[in-house]
């Protein structure tokens, strides 16, 4: 049997299997033992050299003409397959049925507050930046102006890894990294999550910290505050009071916290008769901490306190959350509950 007549024999042979495959995976199944690298084709093709040169033209134009008709006969039976594959799965399809409206999902009352938080101070010229949950101890004390015996450290509830990597307690590492990689002028809003071993009521193991830092020449208090009036108010109504108490922090000199109106009672400690239960009678909220700069943490970094100032914030985005929309219990953020996440 010559070359030419076992290539015409291969299309009644492979149209046999096409009518025998029922599936996508027995129509591969063919393919493969007809047209694989292996299969009758290659394995008469093979014999090639075998022939006279003379004859041998012939012989390749005919397997050139049989293999495009068996990949034609191939590509038809899938397409029919996948045509009656589609027409199974639209049986049980009922065109007469009411449309369906897809899930419309919602984004977090934590991410709404990120996103409007980052956007304002984008509008003032802040970048933001992100960096490593997991933190080195330099990073999240050390060149904050915490060394190991410093005293505020007890304040952090710290989640250790090792003796000297942890699970970051506040965002500022990410100003420090910020400082080190790039020369001031600088200003950067840091958000994105911490950890602290402390979880009731009122406190979760994880939350999300918003802290914001500018450096530059001349940096004054009287701009912080300016600066944190502003953003107050574009958070929480122009009509919001604000006001600075003294405070500490180890990283900050002198440090302050900002305090807003009360929201729920406009300022007056009460509702009615009975006293405000959120700002518990006093007309004012906390709402984050500031101050200047410490210049040790200048010097931690490779910046001269002489020639530079700078003020630093930070505020919790659950605690902001649930002032501007009224959450009453900080576990509603974790609950996964869409009919809490719809409202947003």
């Amino acid at each position: 049997m010559s070359l030419i007549t076992e290539l015409e024999e291969l299309i009644p042979n492979l149209e046999a299997e096409l009518v025998r495959a029922f599936s996508l995976q027995e129509l591969e199944q063919a393919r493969v033992a007809c047209l694989g690298r292996k299969g009758s084709l290659a394995r008469i093709m093979a014999r090639l050299p075998e022939l006279a040169p003379a004859e041998r033209p012939a012989v390749g134009q005919k397997a050139n003409e049989v293999k495009t008709l068996l990949t034609e006969l191939m590509e038809r039976r899938k397409a029919a397959l996948e045509a009656l594959a589609e027409a199974e799965r639209l049986s049980g399809f009922d065109a007469s049925l009411p449309g369906r409206v897809p899930w419309q999902g919602s984004r977090h009352p934590t991410t709404l507050v990120i996103e409007e938080i980052c956007n304002i101070f984008q509008s003032l010229g802040y970048e933001v930046v992100s960096g490593p949950e997991v933190e080195a101890d330099y990073y999240n004390f050390e060149a904050l102006n915490m060394p190991p015996e410093h005293p505020a450290r007890d304040m952090q509830d710290t989640l250790y890894i090792t003796e000297r990597v942890l699970m970051r307690t506040h965002t500022s590492p990410v100003q420090v990294r910020a400082m080190k990689s790039r020369k001031p002028p600088l200003a950067v809003i840091v958000p994105g999550k911490v950890y602290r071993r402390d979880s009731d009521l009122t406190h979760t193991p994880m939350f999300h910290q918003i802290e914001g830092l500018l450096v530059g020449k001349e940096v004054s208090l009287a701009q912080l505050r300016g600066t944190l009036t502003i953003f107050l108010r574009e958070v929480f109504g122009s009509e919001t009071r604000v006001r600075f108490r003294p405070s500490f922090f180890p990283f900050t000199e002198p440090s302050a916290e900002a305090d807003i109106s009360c929201g729920i009672c406009g300022g007056k400690g009460h509702t009615g008769k009975d006293a405000c239960r959120v700002c518990k009678g006093t007309g004012w909220v906390e709402i984050l901490g500031c101050g200047m700069v410490d210049p040790a943490v200048f010097e931690a970094v490779g910046y001269d306190p002489e020639e530079v100032t700078g003020f630093a914030f930070g505020l919790g985005v659950e605690r902001v959350a649930m002032l501007k929309y009224g959450i009453g219990d900080l576990r509603m953020f974790f609950e996964n509950d869409v009919r809490f996440l719809a409202q947003f």
